[in-house]
């Protein structure tokens, strides 16, 4: 782990899966993936060789951050948020019929960060529930629909991936899914269940996810990186 003055915190890890320098941008940090046979040296370079580019996604990136307001509501894939002020003393979450009311006491600043906090603390609790609801049955649907077996399915806060696949396969899917609409939703657990197959990003497995997205996955892939983890 290193120290960049533009682009923040540089944490370097290896892969036997991966067969090139991958780097994974975040709102103050990058993320380099390390194949077999490369150092820490040779992603420095790569590194600099894209300064520029890596700087602009960065800023990017740290402009996605969403503000939870009453002029701003936040849907999810099961619900909308709803903010208002009430005459209370403490902050008090309600869902119903597809609303998440989040009330707050008049003497509350919305925009602080605490106050931020204390909204995205009640969202993540409703979006973890709905999750543990929806997820782990679409992934056995999904399942069961394209011949796929997997051992576990397990919901998580991640805020680095939407989901992950490991060698037992078990499957894991960050709860901001629900964040998505719902065919982004199947695409992410679709490439996971691809992942009970080939354990890399190789061409086979591109080949596997078109069987599945009906030629789809290029379109796909795309319309995902029009979302990111709330920050």
């Amino acid at each position: 782990m290193i120290s960049d003055k533009d682009l923040g915190t540089i944490t370097f890890r290896r892969s036997t899966r991966t067969t090139r320098i991958s780097v994974r941008i975040l709102s103050n940090s990058l993320v380099v993936t390390l194949p077999p046979g490369s150092s820490e040296t040779d992603a420095l370079k790569f590194i600099d060789s894209v300064r520029p580019k890596l700087i602009k996604k960065q800023s990017g990136v740290n402009q996605k951050t969403v503000v939870i307001s009453e002029s701003n509501i936040l849907k999810t894939c099961t619900f909308d948020v709803c903010i208002r002020k009430a005459e209370r003393n403490n902050i008090f979450s309600s869902l119903k019929s597809g609303v998440l009311t989040i009330e707050y006491p008049q003497q509350l600043n919305p925009e602080e960060m605490q106050t931020q906090t204390y909204f995205w603390n009640s969202i993540n609790y409703f979006l973890r529930m709905e999750a543990k609801r929806i997820l782990p049955q679409r992934t056995r649907e999904l399942a069961d629909q394209y011949g796929f077996s997997f051992t576990d399915v397990k919901i998580q806060s991640s805020k680095t991936r939407w989901g992950s696949c490991n060698t037992r396969k078990n499957i894991n899917l960050s709860f901001y899914l629900m964040l998505l609409p719902f065919h982004l939703i199947d695409y992410v657990i679709l490439h996971e269940l691809c992942h009970t197959r080939e354990m890399n990003h190789s061409e086979n497995f591109w080949h596997q996810m078109d069987l599945v997205t009906n030629g789809s996955s290029k379109k796909l892939r795309n319309e995902m990186k029009q979302y990111s983890m709330p920050k």
